[in-house]
């Protein structure tokens, strides 16, 4: 049996694969556990993207840019809106559809788009366990090029269950740790470095539908905690994890 390539996988993963194309990329994935499980993960990021995004698609476009924009250029403008969201889900977080609003807000964005695809996960939420937690640091450290750990969050009730390497919008890479309280709620930081910032380390909001991030900046590094918690609760974890990380410089 010959593998697929991967742009047949992808389209199997979004739903765009017929005939004999779907059905040997089917026989595949069903003999092949590695290259099924890379399948569910992208369906399981598209559809954690559709869930962020679909609702700002279905807004209305506010009337002063109607009224500034030229009908052909809006329609170009809206067709490239929509080929730019289709590679994002597409690819998953690879392709991170970029928020308006500076590199702060795309921050907020790849945090909470982290969050809701490996949040839910029951049997592989991390990618290294806190058992770990020292190669986990020494890993992500490496792999970002600065000095990374865990901040502990036990004090606010919230358990490290360990954490993961991801890909960072624009290149590099980013980290998440996830973490978990006695009730089973689940809250996640998220880490990449190369930010910059007017604000100093000034905590900032941001809520995606049900899901509340408090982000920030501080020595290059930009940080966003996410859960679907209230918003003076997640302070709280914000606050205790930036004491965390202060100490530890």
């Amino acid at each position: 049996m010959i593998r697929p390539a991967d742009e047949d996988l992808h389209a199997l993963a979004d739903g765009r694969l017929s005939g004999d194309a779907k059905r040997a990329a089917e026989a595949w994935i069903a003999a092949n556990p590695d290259d099924a499980a890379r399948v569910a993960e992208w369906r399981r990021q598209a559809r954690a993207l559709h869930a962020l995004f679909d609702p700002v698609l279905q807004e209305s476009t506010p009337a002063r840019l109607l009224a500034k924009a030229r009908p052909a250029r809006w329609r170009a403008a809206a067709a490239m809106g929509w080929v730019v969201l289709g590679t994002a889900v597409g690819y998953g977080v690879r392709g991170l559809y970029p928020a308006p609003g500076g590199p702060e807000v795309v921050l907020q964005r790849s945090a909470a788009v982290a969050h809701a695809v490996y949040a839910p996960e029951v049997r592989h939420p991390v990618e290294v366990p806190a058992e770990q937690e020292a190669h986990l640091s020494a890993w992500l450290s490496k792999r970002l090029g600065t000095p990374i750990r865990a901040p502990h969050l036990a004090a606010a009730g919230y358990t490290l269950l360990g954490g993961r390497l991801l890909p960072a919008e624009g290149g590099g890479n980013a980290a998440q740790f996830m973490y978990q309280s006695d009730a089973g709620r689940r809250v996640t930081l998220y880490l990449r470095t190369g930010e910059t910032t007017n604000t100093g380390a000034a905590f900032r909001f941001a809520r995606e539908n049900s899901l509340a991030v408090f982000y920030w900046v501080e020595g290059g590094t930009g940080y966003a905690l996410s859960g679907a918690l209230e918003r003076e609760e997640l302070l709280q974890l914000a606050n205790l994890a930036y004491r965390e990380l202060a100490g530890a410089r």
